[in-house]
């Protein structure tokens, strides 16, 4: 399998290039360049790997949530490749994607995903390890105020730059199931290519008329809508 990873969902920018279990990425933790940055990004990849995007078998998205901006730069880009080329998108939860690079190098059984949200809010989702290692959502992720977060009765450790914004709140909702915090986490496009090669095998790979990001507040989806 062939696949492209692209993230701009959060101050990282980054871009990753799948090739049958083999992963190639380039990362810059840049905000406000990911215009600037992605396309060269991703064209170094492809040129160095000697691949056109119509070799590729599908395009990955880091979907959301996130920077709003950001994540319509992945958008866009992802389905500018994948509508020139004629292959499908596959979606990758930006807070999965954040989980899976602390469960390749921590042996974690769990994790307490929060990204800061803004306007007093993070967004939230609570993975574990699959069979194969691979981020699994526990129940649903979410936009809620700290003190409000949903969490199963297990210890985990605290991921993302969230626990720096929240920390205080988050640790007084959770108590002592909380291990650990890693704080200093952010998307990487070769996690989404990770996970998105599992899922595009598993069928879940969609038309990019269907690829859609998720920003979980409604507020900033009627935004877009109004547009």
């Amino acid at each position: 399998m062939k696949l492209l990873a692209v993230d701009t969902s959060t101050e990282a920018c980054s871009a990753a290039l799948f090739i049958d279990g083999d992963i190639r990425e380039t990362f810059a933790l840049a905000p406000r360049e990911h215009t600037k940055l992605i396309l060269p990004m991703i064209d170094k990849l492809l040129i160095d790997a000697g691949l056109l995007p119509q070799q590729l078998d599908a395009v990955a998205l880091s979907r959301g949530p996130g920077s709003f901006t950001g994540v319509r730069i992945a958008t866009g880009v992802a389905h500018g490749i994948a509508f020139g080329a004629d292959i499908p998108v596959v979606l990758v939860s930006t807070l999965a994607a954040i989980a899976q690079d602390v469960l390749n190098r921590h042996q974690v059984d769990l994790t307490f995903t929060a990204m800061d949200a803004r306007m007093d809010e993070l967004f939230w989702g609570v993975y574990q390890p699959n069979a194969l290692g691979l981020a699994e959502l526990i129940g649903e992720e979410a936009v809620t105020p700290a003190d409000k977060v949903d969490y199963p009765d297990r210890e985990g450790v605290g991921v993302g730059s969230g626990w720096s914004v929240h920390g205080n709140a988050l640790s007084s909702r959770l108590g002592d199931r909380v291990k650990y915090v890693i704080n200093d986490v952010w998307p990487h496009a070769a996690c989404v290519a990770q996970l998105g090669a599992y899922d595009c095998a598993n069928g879940l790979a969609v038309p990019v008329e269907q690829a859609m990001p998720v920003y979980l507040r409604d507020k900033v989806a009627k935004k877009q809508s109004e547009r």
